[in-house]
């Protein structure tokens, strides 16, 4: 398909989404279009793929390898607007699959201009959607010690949140931070020792991303959306990378599977009660084959439930 980097557990994906002809189905996260283009190459000629994305290199991308693909609805922004968009599209209810690949994709990565990975320099950025919302560099020029602390802890689980906070703030007195290498070092410096062969970095870096971004916040609105667009029978699919993802994602399912706890002795269950999803499966891991082959695939983790008639 001529991707430099293959898709996260696309078999996995594929196997999950059960993909028909002639259904509809979502991808919340376009990226370079490796999942997108396998689905669409499964799809007949009424079938139909929606998907968005925040980054518009990454609609620009979609506009030049699959532009004259009428299968293809592209929206721009956040997943966190399916189910107007479904709405819109008449789909309410009989969407076939949904996959939500979270995180960022490679290109993001790779990419030093865009400011989301440390190893290589590059202005401090970070958002997916470089037109909108305020850069990194910004948000650490302002933001008082407690609350970056706050995100440090929340988004990244970095037990060093408070000193990291302490050095940023002290060093930005002396000269604003606009790289990821000046943030980088500085909070290597900060943190005492190393955690194994992870970069200090690491922890802080994914927190203020994520917060730069809403990711979670994202997650938390599109995760109920599912439900009401899928059809009886369809599919979620959802890919984490790191565990505040991946808590929240087993969390709904098992909520939505369960149904809401009433009491033992209520003699009838009312429709409005009754579970939605049900699991498929146990979660999924990359091979040790596909890890070799995109390291990055060495985090995910693949959840799939089924929506209840």
């Amino acid at each position: 398909m001529g991707e430099q980097h293959r898709p996260v557990l696309l078999d996995e994906v594929l196997d999950a989404l059960q993909v028909k002809q002639d259904g509809l189905y979502v991808d919340g996260t376009f990226g370079r279009g490796g999942h997108a283009a396998a689905v669409l190459e499964r799809l007949g000629t009424q079938g139909r793929l929606l998907a968005f994305d925040k980054d518009p290199y990454a609609l620009n991308y979609a506009a030049d390898r699959f532009g004259d693909e009428p299968r293809l609805i592209m929206r721009g922004g956040s997943f966190g607007n399916l189910q107007s968009v479904v709405t819109e599209l008449g789909w309410q209810g009989k969407v076939d699959g949904i996959l939500l690949d979270l995180g960022v994709s490679s290109p993001q990565l790779d990419d030093a201009s865009r400011g989301f990975s440390f190893l290589n320099d590059g202005p401090l950025d970070m958002r997916m959607d470089p037109h909108s919302g305020v850069s990194a560099a910004d948000w650490l020029a302002d933001a008082g010690a407690e609350q970056i602390a706050d995100v440090l802890w929340r988004y990244g689980e970095e037990r060093h949140s408070r000193r990291i906070a302490r050095a940023v703030v002290a060093a930005r007195a002396a000269d604003p931070i606009r790289s990821t290498r000046q943030l980088a070092e500085l909070i290597a410096a900060a943190v005492p020792g190393r955690e194994g062969r992870k970069h200090p970095a690491t922890r802080s870096f994914q927190a203020i991303r994520i917060f730069i971004n809403r990711e979670l916040q994202d997650l938390e609105t599109v995760l109920p959306q599912t439900v009401d667009v899928l059809a009886a029978g369809g599919r979620l699919a959802v890919i984490s990378f790191h565990s505040l993802e991946d808590r929240l994602v087993k969390r709904f399912i098992r909520d939505q599977q369960r149904g809401p706890q009433l009491p033992p002795d209520l003699p009838v269950m009312p429709q409005a009660f009754a579970p939605r999803l049900r699991v498929v499966g146990k979660p999924v891991r990359a091979s040790e084959q596909e890890v070799r082959s995109n390291p990055r695939a060495r985090s995910a983790v693949l959840r799939v439930a089924e929506r209840v008639a």
